[in-house]
């Protein structure tokens, strides 16, 4: 029994696709993260909660390399994003897609154009070929193809939210990072793009960090769920375990009445 435990738990390290250690992010003395440590699996769509000030975007920025930390490790599919050169930091950007809170399209742009400018940019494709990948990865995110032609300004909050999802998904990375993806939507879009995470990371393997407050978001798509607390990670789990841990703020945050709302509507 002790050798298949030592076994699962070799497996499970095996597939860690992020690791950090020790990481301290300051802002003018102030500590924002002081020794967190967070591991993140591959397969896992890993829900980040915490309170206002908690740094939660700013762990999101720490890993994808927008941020240099003050102190510590940032390990991503193996490699330290503190000591890559500038072709290392590229070919690793390739497998990290993120979706920002705003959607970050470019104005000016078609969606399909957004859509298509890191293939343009980063692989060098032609552009027939690259809006020709555009056009598929806009329907993978149920988006119409009549939206490809539309400028951003043209779209709803909802339909931003896929366009951007599709930016992030054309290089085909292997992990995705969304800052808030259902912020700002009404209850039935927040409940697709959930189901589209679902379905995205079932039909691509596809590994999510997602920095969220929506409760229904972690009960529904979140396989795990990390709390930011006292500057550091207090507990990466299931959401059962971490819904039951004793701490008032997780208390007060997950069996509340918003909370318990989340719980009922996913078991009845």
């Amino acid at each position: 029994m002790s050798e298949l435990r030592a076994s699962n738990v070799e497996q499970r390290v095996d597939s860690r696709v992020i690791k950090v250690r020790n990481l301290d992010n300051a802002f003018n003395g102030f500590y924002v993260h002081q020794n967190l440590d967070l591991d993140v699996y591959r397969g896992d769509i890993l829900g980040v909660v915490g309170g206002s000030g908690t740094g939660k975007s700013v762990l999101l920025r720490s890993i994808v390399g927008l941020r240099k930390p003050t102190a510590g490790t940032v390990e991503v599919l193996g490699k330290s994003m503190l000591n890559l050169d500038g072709r290392e930091r590229t070919e690793l950007g390739r497998n990290l897609g993120v979706l920002f809170q705003s959607g970050a399209l470019y104005s000016s742009l078609t969606v399909v154009e957004n859509v298509a400018f890191p293939l343009i940019e980063q692989l060098s494709m032609s552009r027939q070929e690259a809006e020709h990948i555009a056009r598929l990865k806009i329907l993978l995110v149920g988006l119409p193809l009549s939206a490809a032609s539309k400028y951003p300004s043209e779209l709803s909050g909802g339909m931003v939210k896929r366009a951007s999802l599709a930016r992030a998904l054309a290089l085909d990375p292997q992990i995705l990072f969304l800052d808030e993806p259902t912020a700002g939507l009404d209850p039935v879009g927040a409940a697709q793009f959930d189901q589209l995470m679902l379905t995205l990371r079932d039909a691509l393997g596809l590994t999510m960090f997602l920095v969220t407050h929506d409760l229904d978001t972690l009960y529904t798509a979140c396989s795990r769920v990390a709390v930011l607390f006292d500057k550091k990670v207090l507990i990466n789990d299931t959401i059962d375990k971490v819904s039951k841990f004793d701490n008032p703020w997780i208390q007060e945050y997950f069996n509340g009445p918003r909370g318990r709302a989340a719980y009922t509507a996913q078991t009845t």
